[in-house]
């Protein structure tokens, strides 16, 4: 089996699939990733065939109105009207992205396996094969157990009214209408009702759907169809091979387990005053820290010896050896923490991030989430010294990690796409 994989966004939108592609050739199968150039030498780093796409470093990431997110998190009524704007901005720069999809179609392909946002559904029609869409978020699929994440959407609102959000999210692929005419009209495909509802196979029955996070995080009342598929968290193999840097070594080792705080390759508003908010908040607390600074989400200067600066290191390698796991819960993250089995502080920002901080705090392993667009010393110290002293937290959170490791999230897709290509 040759699977095509199609993905675009942050490393939380890559990664998961740089993780299926090395399970697929575990199994004997090939695969070839197609995402922005900005994380090939990421696949590389990897050996995962990768054949970049869009014209920049990250193409649609990169584009001026996605810094309103900081200021919106696109919540709200100025969230939904920012939102508007910014896919109308994006179109452009989408129709590239589209093009060089379809540009790298490999016809020996026998299954697609795509993110609703890029054109999977149109290019396995145009070649004979069955599209798979995964969900790196539960937002897709209609539930009334709580509403789409991501969707702004008042928080007290009946629960009824839940379904209808789905909708909502589904509009936001309207304004890509235009682009996957273009592109069907290129690939030579005929009109056909549904052509633009990813969930749905060309012959009007529902595709298998990929949830590419744990069952145990979600809500025990969600009741998803059988044609969705919830198959844990889709990691990548540990680095065995990653030795930490001298530093970074002499600092783990030098007392207790420290905190961890990082937001991942989200830049913040404002890094100078994350960074000093950081800082202060773990003095306050009386702990030492690693903070990983990213993209410039977090800029911590002042430091002393109870708080190290790295770029980034194996969330799978270095959480375990930290005593709390400070983050912005995407996704990607939030699993990384959860199989630790280490305590949380969940500071979201904007889309799905809310949604994981709050199942995060449910499922017992967090304190109730601050904001991270308005983080505080005395928000940030308080929630440090609930995760590290109660030791419910602690026994939940070890609970959790114990069950989220028992799942093989890219194993068990890897089964599902054999038997949807049978």
């Amino acid at each position: 089996m040759h699977a095509l994989l199609l993905t675009h966004g942050t490393r939380g939108d890559v990664q998961p699939f740089l993780a299926l592609a090395l399970a697929l050739g575990a199994a004997g199968h090939t695969a070839t990733v197609v995402g922005p150039q900005s994380y090939a030498p990421l696949a590389s780093g990897y050996g995962v065939p990768y054949r970049p796409v869009d014209d920049g470093p990250n193409a649609l990431m990169d584009d001026p109105g996605m810094k309103g997110v900081m200021e919106t998190g696109l919540r709200g009524l100025r969230g939904a009207a920012h939102t508007a704007a910014l896919l109308r901005e994006i179109t452009p720069r989408l129709r590239q992205v589209y093009a060089d999809m379809a540009a790298a179609v490999d016809p020996g392909a026998d299954v697609v396996v795509h993110i609703p946002g890029m054109p999977g559904g149109h290019i396995a029609e145009h070649l004979g094969v069955p599209a798979v869409p995964v969900a790196l978020q539960p937002s897709w699929v209609p539930t009334r157990a709580f509403p789409a994440p991501g969707v702004p959407w008042p928080e007290r609102a009946p629960g009824a009214l839940n379904p209808l959000t789905y909708r909502l999210a589904a509009l936001a692929l309207r304004g890509q209408r235009r682009v996957a005419e273009e592109l069907r009209l290129d690939l030579g495909l005929a009109p056909r009702p549904g052509r633009h509802d990813p969930l749905l196979r060309p012959d009007g029955a529902h595709a298998t759907v990929l949830h590419a996070f744990s069952r145990h995080v979600m809500p025990a009342d969600a009741r998803y169809p059988a044609w969705v598929r919830t198959t844990g968290f889709w990691a990548t193999p540990a680095d065995l091979g990653w030795e930490p840097p001298a530093e970074l070594e002499e600092f783990l080792s030098a007392g207790e387990p420290p905190v961890f705080v990082g937001f991942s390759s989200l830049p913040t508003a404002d890094p100078a005053t994350t960074g000093r908010v950081v800082t202060a908040a773990v003095r306050r607390v009386g702990t030492r820290a690693i903070v990983a600074a990213g993209h410039g989400g977090i800029d911590a200067t002042d430091l002393g010896d109870d708080v190290l600066v790295i770029d980034r290191a194996p969330h799978e390698r270095l959480f375990p050896r930290c005593s709390v796991i400070v983050h912005h819960a995407g996704a990607g993250t939030t699993g990384a923490a959860a199989a630790a089995g280490r305590p949380q502080v969940v500071c979201p920002f904007w889309g799905d991030q809310p949604f994981w901080a709050e199942r995060a705090h449910r499922a017992g392993a967090a304190p109730a989430p601050l904001n991270g667009r308005r983080l505080t010393e005395h928000a940030l110290a308080q929630a440090l010294t609930d995760a590290l002293t109660d030791p419910g937290i602690a026994a939940r959170a070890a609970e959790l990690g114990r069950r989220v490791r028992t799942e093989d999230g890219v194993g068990t897709a890897t089964q599902i796409l054999e038997e949807a290509v049978r």
